[in-house]
């Protein structure tokens, strides 16, 4: 974490600095940026271009775990349909030739994951990711604390779909999902200029996803 506002610190070609006002990315040529954008721009853009669909405008918190927009991001919530790992058929986890076998469906407001294992889930909401936008996920600090750890790959530029979520239980005792509650939360960082090829251009796998959605070749 930077000591003050407006420490750099340099890591190979890249400077990473936090501003009063914005979080930015300045590449070593001082000429491309990527900044954080806040909760008017998340609004703004759910509003005009449909970028999260339900959107919950502001931070719901009473007597749920956090979801809605948020300063500089916007906390997602997981739906109520889940797959829960299962090593009941002792087979190899193989990301190329994944065994469905392996994953129990389950459907209901809350989801018990067994001791050090895993399960699927994705977002109530469906994201549309403008073109010159790229997004980091993090899992919420309430999960963390108790040994839940979310796992999610960035949202990249013109990606759409519901996001396909790992949920990893790594204490030795069973731990409950709340469904319909926030999960992670997405920063939303915006770049100067429009990348050469979208995740749309090139076709990608998981475009336009819907549901939970397991490993593709």
């Amino acid at each position: 974490m930077l000591d003050s506002l407006g420490d750099v610190v340099k890591f190979r070609r890249v400077y990473y600095t936090a501003l009063p006002f914005a979080a930015r990315i300045f590449f070593e040529e001082g000429k491309e940026e990527m900044s954080v954008k806040p909760d008017r721009w998340i609004r703004r853009m759910a509003r005009e271009k449909r970028m999260i669909e339900p959107f919950e405008d502001r931070q719901v918190s009473e007597g749920v775990i956090s979801f809605g927009v948020s300063s500089y991001g916007y906390d997602l919530r997981v739906a109520d349909e889940f797959r829960i790992f299962t090593n009941v058929n002792s087979t190899i986890v193989d990301p190329k030739h994944f065994d469905v076998k392996s994953l129990v469906d389950f459907k209901g407001e809350v989801c018990i994951i067994p001791p050090n294992s895993f399960a699927l889930g994705r977002s109530v909401e469906y994201f549309r990711i403008p073109r010159n936008v790229l997004t980091l996920c993090v899992g919420k600090s309430t999960y963390a604390r108790c040994g839940i750890i979310v796992n999610v790959t960035p949202f990249e530029p013109e990606w759409e779909g519901h996001v396909t979520m790992e949920i990893s239980n790594t204490t030795p005792l069973p731990a409950k999902i709340y469904a319909n509650e926030g999960l992670c939360q997405v920063v939303f960082f915006l770049s100067d200029e429009d990348c050469e090829v979208s995740y749309k251009d090139k076709k990608g796998k998981y475009q336009a996803q819907q549901g939970i959605v397991l490993p593709r070749l």
